[in-house]
C-alpha cells in the first residue's frame, strides 16, 4: 500500500483528522493478492478503513445495497478521505438502485468540499470530485470541454493509477484512442506493484480504445487480462459498467466460457446503465437503449465506430443477416 495509507491505518479517525492524514479508497489503494480482496479488507486494523474497504468491495462485486449500508455512516465523517470515499461509493451505488436524488446529494457533497479544500485535504477532495463527475460525463466546463483533472500529488499509488484510468477514459471520449492507450500502457508499466482494481479499470479502457482502433487481437488480450483480474474476487461491476463501450468483447470472451458470470454481468449492466442515464440526463424520457438488448447495443456502438456489418459479424461469429 502507499505510504500515506500505511501511516493512516494505524490511527483512529480522530487522530487522523488531527494529523491531517486523510485516508482515501483503502481497497483501490491496496495491492492485495488476487482472490484475497475480502480477506485483505477484513484484516485492516482500523475499523473505519475496514468498513470503507468492505464497502468498496461490495460495490465492485455488484452489491450496491451492501455498499450503501457500509458507506452510509461516513457520508458526514470528519475525515475528508473517509467522507470522499463514502460519497463516491454512495453516488455510484445509488445508480443501479434508482436512488437518483441520493446519488446527486453525494455528488453535491463532493463538489462543495472540493471548492473549499486546502492543504493536504485538497488532492483528496479534488480527486473524488473530478473522478466522480468525469465518469458520469458531468464534468464539462466552459465551452463544453471536460474540466482538467486534479493533480495526483499526495495520493497513494493505487489512487493515482485510478486517476490515470479517468484520464484515459477522457481521452477515449475525445476520440483520442492512441493517447488513451498510451496512458494505459505507461501507467501499468510504471506501477511498482499490482493494484488489482485500478489495473482492472485501466485494462478495460484500454480494450475500448483498442476496439475503436480495430486492434481486435490486442483488445482481446487486454480483456483476457481484465477478466483474470476480476474473476478471482468477483469484481464484475467494472466490466458491466463498460459493457457497451467494450463492443461485444464480453459476448465474445465471457459468454462462451462462463454463462453464469455473463448473466450476472448483463443484469448489472441493465440496472447500472438505467441509473447512469437518469443522473446524466434527467430530462430524458424516451430511453432508446432500454429497447435494445445488450448485444444489440454493442452492435450499435461498433456501427457508430465505423465498423462494417461484415466486420461485426466476423467478430461476433454470427452471420451478416443476423
Amino acid at each position: 500500500m502507499g505510504s500515506i495509507i500505511e501511516r493512516s491505518l494505524a490511527m483512529p479517525e480522530s487522530a487522523r483528522a488531527a494529523a491531517h492524514q486523510p485516508i482515501l479508497m483503502p481497497l483501490i489503494s491496496s495491492d492485495f493478492a488476487l482472490g484475497h480482496a475480502r480477506e485483505h479488507a477484513e484484516s485492516l486494523a482500523d475499523p473505519d478503513a475496514r468498513a470503507i474497504a468492505l464497502s468498496e468491495l461490495a460495490y465492485f462485486q455488484g452489491r450496491p445495497e451492501d455498499a450503501l449500508e457500509l458507506s452510509g455512516p461516513y457520508l458526514e465523517s470528519a475525515d475528508i478521505g473517509l467522507r470522499s470515499s463514502a460519497c463516491f461509493i454512495s453516488a455510484y451505488s445509488c445508480l443501479p438502485l434508482d436512488r437518483i436524488a441520493k446519488a446527486r446529494e453525494a455528488l453535491a457533497i463532493l463538489e462543495r468540499q472540493a471548492e473549499g479544500a486546502r492543504g493536504p485535504e485538497a488532492p483528496v477532495a479534488l480527486f473524488a470530485r473530478d473522478a466522480a463527475l468525469s465518469l458520469l460525463h458531468l464534468d464539462e466546463g466552459e465551452g463544453g470541454a471536460p474540466t482538467p483533472l486534479a493533480a495526483p500529488q499526495g495520493l497513494s499509488e493505487g489512487v493515482r493509477m485510478f486517476l490515470a484510468y479517468v484520464r484515459a477514459h477522457q481521452a477515449y471520449l475525445r476520440g483520442d484512442y492512441g493517447h488513451s492507450l498510451g496512458i494505459v500502457e505507461g501507467t501499468l508499466s510504471m506501477a511498482s506493484a499490482l493494484y488489482p482494481i485500478p489495473a482492472l479499470y485501466l485494462h478495460l479502457v484500454g480494450c475500448m480504445s483498442a476496439m475503436s482502433l480495430k486492434q481486435i487481437d490486442y483488445a482481446k488480450s487486454l480483456f483476457t487480462r481484465a477478466w483474470d483480474l476480476a474473476k478471482p474476487d468477483g469484481l464484475v461491476q467494472g466490466i458491466a459498467e463498460h459493457h457497451g463501450l467494450l463492443g461485444g468483447l464480453i459476448e465474445t470472451c465471457v459468454k462462451p466460457v462462463d454463462a453464469d458470470a455473463y448473466r450476472r454481468i448483463i443484469d448489472i449492466t441493465y440496472r447500472f446503465s438505467a441509473g447512469w442515464r437518469r443522473v446524466h440526463n434527467p430530462r430524458m424520457r424516451e430511453e432508446v437503449a432500454d429497447n435494445l438488448t445488450t448485444t444489440e447495443f454493442s452492435i450499435a456502438m461498433l456501427l457508430n465506430r465505423g465498423w462494417t456489418v461484415r466486420e461485426i459479424a466476423t467478430f461476433l461469429n454470427v452471420s451478416e443477416n443476423t
